[in-house]
């Protein structure tokens, strides 16, 4: 897919921790914030996992088309904003210093695509019920498939027809640049994600 998912730039990523414990959580903070802030489609949002000596919890990073939409996200954040709620944006940050100094370690590793699980992203409303491998990569952000316990071959992944069991929940993450979803075998010689939806079950018209 041509998607308008170029490099973004720490002025266009936005990094929140609102205290939340776990990606159940964040995964619905993601989706009120994309539905009441009004976010474009070609924004991509992540969990992070921050494990730290002195913090444990999940942050949210958004990254933004552009300069504009960031900006404008920015200001609407800080207007809503809690007392416990921290976010960063370039240099620019609010709340209280350690969940800001999370929300920047968020904000950094989805800029650099090092990391993050994506929740919203391009074309992610395209995989439901039964896809291919190659709907997957034409219709989507996700940049690379690769299937667990199968290494691929001279850097290629499972044929393009190779049948994807969405079970309607397909979160990719950014590993070395690339936004990477990782599959599993599953019945009939299909594939399916690696992280099912029960751990995580959220907002079942928005998965």
């Amino acid at each position: 897919m041509t998607a308008p998912h170029d490099v973004p730039g720490l002025h266009t990523v936005i990094g929140l921790d609102a205290g939340i414990a776990n990606l159940r959580d964040a995964d619905h903070l993601i989706h009120h914030l994309v539905g009441s802030l009004g976010l474009p489609a070609g924004t991509i949002a992540c969990t992070h996992l921050i494990r730290t000596d002195a913090h444990r919890g999940t942050a949210v990073s958004l990254a933004l088309p552009d300069t504009d939409v960031a900006e404008k996200t920015w200001a609407r954040l800080a207007e809503l904003a809690g007392p416990t709620e921290s976010a960063v944006l370039g240099e620019r940050e609010y709340g209280p210093g350690q969940a800001a100094r999370t929300a920047a370690l968020a904000a950094k590793e989805h800029a650099h695509r090092q990391g993050g699980r994506a929740v919203v992203y391009p074309g992610a409303d395209r995989l439901t019920g039964i896809v291919t491998v190659t709907d997957v990569l034409a219709l989507t952000a996700i940049d690379r498939i690769t299937v667990l316990g199968q290494p691929s071959t001279d850097g290629q992944g499972p044929e393009p027809a190779t049948l994807v069991l969405t079970r309607d929940h397909v979160r990719p993450e950014w590993r070395d640049g690339q936004l990477t979803l990782a599959l599993v075998p599953a019945a009939g010689g299909a594939l399916a994600p690696f992280e099912v939806p029960n751990p995580t079950p959220c907002c079942a018209d928005h998965t």
